[in-house]
């Protein structure tokens, strides 16, 4: 019989937004676990991150910055809780930089960072969505978390509900292989299956960036939308790079944002420049996260000014580069003019 993995693959493709708005299942593989274990996990996490994990609930999962003194960004997760366990999801390749700089900080906190990626209860993840997603979970789970970031723990594993996108649900989905071998071939028949570049293509469309390698300390949390996402909380104490964010967001100085654009141009990628047609010699903004949109170029968020995001010509790598196509965003953007 063929493994869960083999399964997949033999269905998966390239897909495209409306494929994901019908439905679709995809293994997530560019993402690392983070867990922190101990007495103190939460009150020493509350202290490095932009969001309180103090009151971080069982059944609930939050969005998460971890910045430099300088408040620019290292890192960014989903973040929750199985019990005393805490758990920190990233982009595989800053995972093990991140984890030995958390853990330099450790000191006297009584907590102990582990890699959890491979765990057997984590050792698939799976992306679910669109307007068929919730019906084929409904197979094994008589009820679904309610609302976007809500988390359930379940005998099959772990359900977070994260952001909504084209109208419907979307789910993480982490199982063991043993629970994923019995039923990932119901959801690949229900399903559109894609791969790794299709969740990431729902996460863009959803508006969710994440910081990779190409990415870190590039920008202050509002700047890719943190804090509109909930990721950031300014009532809770000081964190490394505190002090910038905060005044980011209160003295008005912030200019800049994370927006949907479509570039044809399938090689555009996280940490490639932009130039505005209007100021060409100076570049405007940056790629935050791209992924292939099933129409030979890619979908991606993009973070630059807002003079340039209200202007809307933009360009890839030079005022005389790739135009990008502007797309609506499923959420507003706020200008910080406080």
């Amino acid at each position: 019989m063929p493994s869960w993995n083999e399964l997949l693959a033999q269905r998966a493709a390239p897909l495209n937004a409306t494929q994901l708005a019908t439905g679709f299942v995809a293994p997530m593989t560019d993402l690392g676990l983070i867990a922190l274990d101990g007495e103190e996990s939460a009150s020493f996490l509350h202290k490095q991150l932009t969001n309180d994990v103090e009151h971080l609930g069982q059944g609930e999962a939050r969005l998460a910055g971890y910045c430099s003194p300088k408040g620019r960004l290292l890192a960014s997760f989903l973040m929750w809780r199985n019990e005393a366990t805490i758990f920190l999801q990233l982009r595989r390749d800053i995972h093990a930089a991140v984890q030995k700089r958390l853990s330099m900080f450790v000191l006297r906190s009584k907590t102990k960072l582990s890699d959890a990626t491979e765990l057997p209860a984590n050792a698939v993840l799976l992306g679910l969505g669109g307007g068929l997603g919730e019906a084929a979970l409904r197979n094994w789970f008589d009820a679904l978390p309610a609302k976007p970031f809500a988390k359930l723990d379940h005998p099959l594993g772990t359900l977070i509900r994260v952001a909504d996108v084209f109208g419907a649900p979307r789910y993480q989905w982490l199982l063991s292989a043993d629970t994923a071998q019995n039923v990932v071939a119901t959801l690949a028949e229900t399903l559109n299956v894609g791969n790794n570049d299709a969740w990431n293509l729902s996460e863009i469309h959803a508006g969710i960036p994440a910081i990779a390698k190409a990415t870190q300390e590039q920008f202050v949390p509002q700047m890719i939308n943190l804090e509109l996402l909930g990721g950031v909380n300014f009532k809770k104490g000081c964190y490394p790079g505190q002090e910038i964010v905060a005044r980011s967001q209160y003295l008005g100085k912030l200019k800049r944002r994370t927006t949907l654009v479509s570039i044809p141009d399938a090689t555009a990628a996280a940490g490639q420049e932009v130039f505005a047609t209007a100021d060409p010699e100076q570049p405007c903004g940056m790629i935050v996260n791209a992924a292939p949109n099933g129409n030979g170029g890619v979908d991606a968020l993009v973070e630059m000014k807002l003079a340039a995001i209200e202007a809307g010509s933009v360009r890839l790598g030079s005022a005389q580069g790739t135009a990008l196509a502007f797309l609506d965003m499923p959420y507003a953007l706020e200008p910080l003019d406080l």
